[in-house]
């Protein structure tokens, strides 16, 4: 099936002229030979699973076979030109703008593809939560004192390797885009798998701060590649609950990985070494495994899953068709780069420059800090409360499962109420009481009560595929989508710095003066940090429309022939708040 209407006879030069003449001549060879009447008008609706679940007969099924394609600029032949993916745009053969599929169409090939993509794409990233956590589960088997390290020690090594995780998420991402995130994720999970089972081997401070920083440079990065990897795939709507799926796995993994440590961490003494050490190897060599089936699980993009060892490929031609012009319906952005294809500078430097996700970059900086020290020392807490080794890795399974609940429900309540801002900052508003409760505790506590408010305090909704999603909306384009994501990361990376340093030796145990930091924080973002992110976004969208929906469709289709906006500074992008 051709990318272009039959009638059309254009060359690939016309595509990067932008002229006037040759505008007018496309948009004549962009025309439509269907008409736009058959078209759905509607804005798909989010799955609300209160309705699903407590008022059935509002939940009411959709016609199958209602044709199920959306609207778009492609429709309209003064603006399909403006937005033509480019030549060599990897899915280009598969692109038909007069293609018309149904509801059922549709589902199925979404059903195919969260089998396919997406839960191969969840184990990967379990993989990489069940190396980055497992440092956690070993100080409940006396890892700091088998090295001689200081809680201080155990702080600096979280610094380290969050500095070398945040250094590398700019050339990761640069490294995907020239290499395609399909051979690049493998590739990073086989090395840290390598390496997570070389700790096996260390011997001291020296060891211990050389393997995390190692580690984390390795891994920076792996977050927003797989979130780009799986933007090839699903549209701006179903992208952010699958988000919230992609977190939920790595807590059932953080569920399973507990467990696995009960059992391994039960070998300390075989042959003389530790049972840390022996999590360490065993885990290791679990996540290579994966790795090393990822690189024959991850397809390039939807029309390219035929290989010789998968013949038939995953979908059929009217699906890759399907799959396509959805996606370029959806966002045409995503046709403006190949998935083979480098970042230059320019467009590197564009995005940087982008002071309008600059607000974004500020939560991803402040949101997490919070909850960071308290989920980061419950370990060791529990295990200076005199909890047991097992009992400690038990006794953060609760707050766990109550982490997928909350964060599957505000989720939902996202998309439901398309909203971003008020509904992020519930992450803040849930912790903030149980932040004051921690922090006018008196000295000798009752174990218990301290380990009830954190696990309560550790349930909190967690917003991050929220603003992941968030954040790639807001960019506007393949090239700054993959800036921005990598940027938002490092201020989350950079915001684990700063928490790794909040509890300090010298304020154990209860570390009142770091809760007081925290509370702060807290209050901060719930008080001025969204609220004023949410009117930033709206008083940007309101100036951008009074100028758009001033202009003519000529003068809309002039303004396209000569801007050199990009992205979201189009004056037809509006942003997500």
């Amino acid at each position: 099936m051709s990318a272009l209407p039959p009638s059309s006879t254009r060359t690939d030069s016309s595509i990067s002229d932008s002229s006037s003449d040759s505008l007018e001549k496309k948009a004549v060879d962009f025309k439509v030979e269907k008409t736009p009447d058959d078209l759905s008008d509607a804005e798909p609706q989010p799955f609300r699973l209160y309705d699903y679940l407590f008022r059935r007969h509002l939940y009411k099924p959709k016609d199958l076979d209602a044709i199920a394609t959306r609207r778009s600029v492609y429709d309209d032949p003064h603006l399909a030109p403006h937005y033509w993916p480019k030549p060599d745009y990897e899915n280009i053969h598969r692109f038909d703008v007069n293609a018309r599929w149904t509801v059922r169409e549709e589902r199925e090939l979404l059903r195919k593809i969260d089998w396919k993509v997406m839960l191969w794409a969840a184990i990967s990233f379990s993989a990489l939560n069940l190396d980055r956590n497992n440092l956690s589960q070993a100080n409940t088997d006396n890892f700091l004192p088998d090295l001689h390290l200081t809680t201080n020690d155990f702080n600096l090594g979280n610094t380290v390797f969050r500095l070398a995780f945040l250094s590398a998420e700019l050339p990761s991402q640069l490294i995907s885009k020239r290499l395609g995130p399909d051979r690049w994720i493998p590739i990073q999970m086989c090395l840290w798998s390598i390496l997570t089972m070389a700790q096996f081997f260390i011997t001291g401070k020296s060891s211990f701060l050389a393997c995390r920083a190692i580690l984390g440079f390795i891994q920076g990065g792996f977050i927003p590649d797989l979130i780009l990897y799986l933007s090839y795939f699903y549209t701006k709507y179903e992208l952010p609950f699958r988000l919230a799926l992609f977190w939920i796995s790595s807590d059932v993994c953080s569920i399973l990985g507990s467990f696995l440590a009960i059992g391994v961490l039960r070998m300390r003494g075989l042959h003389g070494k530790a049972g840390w050490r022996w999590l360490f190897l065993v885990e290791g060599s679990l996540t290579l495994f994966i790795g090393i089936l990822t690189f024959f699980k991850m397809p390039p993009s939807p029309t390219q899953t035929k290989t010789w060892y998968r013949p038939k490929g995953w979908f059929t031609e009217r699906q890759e068709v399907i799959a396509t012009s959805r996606i370029l319906r959806d966002d045409p952005t995503k046709g403006d780069m190949h998935n083979r294809e480098a970042l230059t500078m320019k467009r590197l430097w564009q995005s940087l420059c982008d002071f309008d996700m600059w607000p974004l970059y500020i939560i991803g900086l402040l949101f997490g800090i919070p909850a960071s020290p308290p989920a980061s020392y419950l370990t060791l807490s529990l295990r200076n409360l005199g909890f047991s080794t097992i009992t400690t890795n038990l006794l953060t399974i609760p707050s766990t499962i109550g982490h997928i609940f909350t964060m599957a429900g505000i989720t939902l309540i996202s998309e439901n109420y398309n909203d971003r801002s008020f509904v992020s900052m519930s992450e803040d508003v849930w912790m903030l009481p149980f932040l004051i409760a921690l922090r006018t505790l008196p000295d000798k506590a009752n174990p218990w009560k301290f380990y009830g408010l954190s696990s309560v305090l550790l349930m909190y909704p967690y917003t991050h595929p929220i603003q992941v999603g968030w954040c790639s909306r807001n960019a506007g384009a393949v090239a700054a989508r993959t800036v921005s994501a990598s940027v938002y990361n490092m201020f989350v990376q950079a915001s684990s710095i700063i928490s790794a340093n909040i509890y300090r030796k010298d304020d154990a145990p209860m570390y009142r003066r770091g809760n007081s930091y925290l509370i702060g924080i807290c209050a901060f973002n719930v008080f001025i940090l969204y609220p004023g992110t949410k009117l930033y976004y709206r008083w940007r969208n309101n100036q951008k429309a009074n100028i758009w929906d001033a202009m003519t469709n000529e003068q809309k289709s002039e303004y396209f022939a000569t801007t050199k906006d990009v992205g979201n500074r189009r004056l037809d992008f509006r942003f997500a708040h």
